[in-house]
């Protein structure tokens, strides 16, 4: 058993934007997160990823920056930054900050720079191209967040390759001043005290130098993935990052790596490697993909969530760590996805998938507001929503493919990133206890039901069967470090597995149906002694000698052997 503090730890992700305000402007910001620490403290978390708070004009939310020593003005200062990392160490919390290195922004000194010559010692930080033959971009490589990947730069009658916003250039890591300058940034980082890095589209940054035009596929624009994701170089990019700035420190590291598959994995935080601890890949956030990539209402099956949660459980054991999450800023809110937000089964769908993440191998990741059961938002207006790849997503599904506007509408209340990204719930008073002042995104309108307040004190709310969870990862070294077996596999009703540890096991059992779902205790399992680690229904209830189990809805139940 190798043990390690970030595969024991539970990481808490606070999108600051959103999370506390604390001087009345309506967006969240550092000194908002100290008043809160105690909060994290209370419900046991280990680890904050903070989302990007450098200085940045805000095209993406803080995923363009504009300078990487820096705070956002909105944010506060360097000052409140160590203020509040003195603070969370105090509370034993350690902070991950986002590393964001894949592109800059457009106001970023370097390119500023790069883009006034040809001859200018920053051009070549950034990938530049002739116009092709017709005058046009050099290949149809289709943005992420829509439109071209290419934006024309006038003063030098050239293109600049933005696979994001055209306000988020990319950086050329062929050029070793780019890594070089990368590094520095890393080590100033580190050396004031934070605990690691998540890093943002990291599987982005080498590109297959020839760049040809992308299959076309149900869309306007080529598909750049093929050329850009795990690219040439990549390995070598990130292996040159560990022997010089990373493995000086003991610290967490998770790599965003779109795209990735299960032996991709092992290359980027494989034991052996030397590159990342762990990644974040997307195959149970794809399930729900239609016509139109994510933009669709499609409910996800649970043999397809269960046949990709078992190819990366087994894939990795003993090869490299699993990340585990189920929401965070780019996805809609996990009970809305996955459970059911409504006011029947929300709180006890919510304990349930809980429950089947936290029971998994893996480091688990708690999106803020999850641990209260926060739902997706269902804006009237498109004129309510703030996100630049929904607003640009809006206008190309409607204006450019023809779809109706209700359908695209629906389409957005299921996937807009925006579902994350209302504020934090924190209690039944104006704007939810979040600001004094107008919020930059409206406050979802169940806040006057599911906030934080009502639910610390009650041991029965979700924000306590979360706390129960954590509390059960730090007693029991089975949940973090026990084996994977999947059982069912063909029930689109039931999620079940066993975990194993020497002599010890552990049977979870999940309902992902509000129907009652008869369970048969498995062979080996049956008389043998059991009793109920926790359960999102009264434990006190539960037969533990039976060998057949009546499920209720939604209900989930962990089994000690």
């Amino acid at each position: 058993m190798d043990k390690k503090w970030w595969k024991e730890s539970v990481v808490y992700q606070i999108y600051p934007r959103s999370f506390k305000d604390s001087n009345g402007d309506g967006i969240g910001d550092l000194k908002g997160i100290i008043e809160k620490l105690d909060y994290l403290k209370e419900l046991g978390i280990d680890v904050i990823w903070l989302s990007p708070i450098y200085k940045s004009p805000n095209d993406d939310n803080g995923y363009d920056i504009s300078d990487y020593r820096d705070i956002m003005d909105e944010f506060g200062t360097l000052e409140d930054f160590d203020t509040l990392l003195e603070e969370a160490h105090k509370r034993g919390i350690k902070i991950v900050m986002d590393l964001v290195v894949n592109h800059t922004s457009d106001e970023h000194k370097w390119f500023i720079e790069s883009r006034k010559s040809k001859d200018n010692p920053y051009r070549d930080y950034y990938i530049w191209r002739e116009k092709s033959a017709d005058g046009g971009p050099p290949n149809n490589w289709g943005s992420v967040f829509g439109g071209s990947a290419w934006e024309y730069d006038a003063n030098t009658d050239m293109y600049y390759l933005h696979l994001f916003s055209r306000k988020q250039p990319d950086l050329n890591w062929d050029n070793p001043k780019v890594r070089e300058e990368v590094f520095d940034m890393m080590t100033w980082w580190l050396d004031k005290g934070i605990d690691g890095f998540r890093m943002d589209v990291i599987s982005m940054i080498s590109k297959t130098p020839e760049m040809p035009d992308g299959e076309v596929k149900n869309g306007l624009y080529g598909d750049p993935f093929p050329y850009c994701v795990h690219g040439p170089h990549v390995h070598e990019y990130l292996q040159e990052m560990n022997k010089k700035v990373l493995s000086k420190y003991d610290i967490m590291t998770v790599g965003e790596t779109a795209g990735v598959t299960v032996e991709e994995a092992k290359k980027y935080a494989g034991y052996d490697r030397s590159e990342l601890n762990m990644v974040f890949h997307f195959e149970h956030m794809d399930l729900t993909h239609g016509e139109h990539g994510k933009w669709s209402n499609k409910r996800f099956k649970l043999t397809d969530l269960k046949e990709v949660m078992n190819r990366w459980q087994k894939g990795l054991a003993g090869k490299a760590w699993n990340s585990l999450y189920l929401s965070n800023h780019d996805q809609p809110r996990a009970v809305s996805r996955f459970g059911n937000d409504s006011e029947e089964y929300r709180e006890v769908s919510a304990k349930m998938l809980a429950t089947f993440l936290h029971m998994h191998q893996g480091t688990p990741y708690v999106y803020q507001g999850e641990e209260l059961g926060m739902t997706n938002v269902s804006f009237d207006s498109i004129e309510d929503y703030r996100d630049i790849e929904t607003l640009n997503a809006y206008d190309e599904l409607i204006n450019k493919k023809g779809l109706d506007k209700d359908l695209v509408m629906d389409y957005i209340h299921h996937v807009s990133r925006d579902n994350a990204r209302t504020p934090m719930q924190w209690d039944d008073s104006t704007n939810a206890g979040f600001t004094a002042g107008t919020p930059w995104i409206n406050v979802n309108p169940n806040y006057k039901w599911i906030n934080a307040k009502s639910q610390v004190h009650d041991p029965n709310s979700v924000f306590n069967y979360y706390k129960r969870l954590i509390e059960l990862r730090k007693e029991h070294d089975i949940i973090v470090y026990g084996d994977f077996e999947l059982l069912l596999p063909d029930s689109e009703e039931i999620y079940a597995f066993v975990r194993t540890l020497g002599d010890e096991k552990l049977l979870i059992v999940c309902n992902f149906t509000d129907k009652h779902v008869e369970f048969e205790i498995p062979e080996a399992m049956k008389g043998s002694k059991k009793e109920i680690l926790i359960s999102n229904y009264d434990a006190d209830s539960i037969d533990t000698t039976e060998e057949k189990a009546t499920l209720r809805a939604y209900e989930a139940r962990v089994y000690k052997m």
